[in-house]
C-alpha cells in the first residue's frame, strides 16, 4: 500500500516528538534519552525511505518525490523553540544529521547513485575535506555516500565510529539512520499506548 502524497510525515508528528523531548528529562548518557533522540531521527529517515521506495516502485514520479522530500525537510529543519538550551543542542544535532539524508535522497531521485567509489571512499574523502575546512565538499562526499547506501551499499559502522567528532560524523550518523530505514522501513512508535 503506497502512502498518499503529503502523508509521509506531518508537522504534527514532528511536534509530538519535540513535546516528548521537552517533557522528559533528557540526558544523552542515559539509554532511554539516547533512544528517544535516535527515534526522532530514525522516524524522519523512515519517511524519506518510504518516499524513495514509492519513487522506485512507481507511485511517485521524480517531481512529486522531490516535493515530498522537501516538505519533510521544511518541517524537520524549522527552528525549534524550546527553552532548555541542552535539549535545543541535542535536537540541533538530530537536525544536522538529517541534512545529509535529505540531500542524499534528492540526489538519488534526481541523479541516481554515485557512479563510482564506495561508501567508505566517500566518507574518508568527506573527513579529509572537513579537516581542510572545506565543508561544502565534505557534505558533497557524504551525499554521494548516501546515494550508494540508498542503492544498497553498506556503511561500515566501525569506520564511521572512528571519525573525529564534527559535521561529517553527524552527517554519517544520519546516513546510518537512513541505512536502517532503507532496510527496515517500519514506523517508530511515537507514543506509548498507555498514555492515550
Amino acid at each position: 500500500m503506497s502512502t498518499p502524497p503529503g502523508e509521509y510525515y506531518t508537522e504534527e508528528r514532528w511536534q509530538n516528538w519535540l513535546e516528548r523531548i521537552e517533557e522528559e528529562e533528557v540526558d544523552p548518557e542515559n539509554e532511554d534519552s539516547a533512544r528517544l533522540l535516535l527515534n526522532l531521527q530514525d522516524d524522519a529517515a523512515i519517511a524519506i525511505a518510504k518516499i524513495i521506495t514509492d519513487y522506485e516502485e512507481g507511485p511517485l514520479d521524480e517531481e512529486t518525490a522531490l516535493e515530498e522530500i522537501d516538505d519533510i525537510r521544511q518541517i524537520v529543519l524549522e527552528e525549534v523553540e524550546i527553552d532548555d538550551e541542552e535539549k535545543l543542542m541535542l535536537i540541533d544535532g538530530v537536525q544536522t544529521s538529517l541534512v545529509c539524508v535529505f540531500y542524499a535522497a534528492e540526489e538519488f531521485v534526481a541523479e541516481g547513485p554515485a557512479a563510482e567509489g564506495t561508501v567508505t571512499d566517500y566518507v574518508e574523502a568527506a573527513a579529509d575535506a572537513e579537516a581542510e575546512e572545506d565543508l561544502d565538499a565534505a557534505l558533497g562526499y557524504c551525499v554521494q555516500a548516501g546515494t550508494l547506501i540508498i542503492d544498497g551499499e553498506e556503511l561500515d559502522v566501525d569506520a564511521a565510529a572512528e571519525l573525529e567528532y564534527g559535521l561529517v560524523s553527524e552527517w554519517v550518523n544520519g546516513l546510518d539512520s537512513l541505512q536502517t530505514a532503507m532496510s527496515d522501513p517500519e514506523v517508530v512508535e511515537e507514543e506509548d499506548e498507555e498514555s492515550e
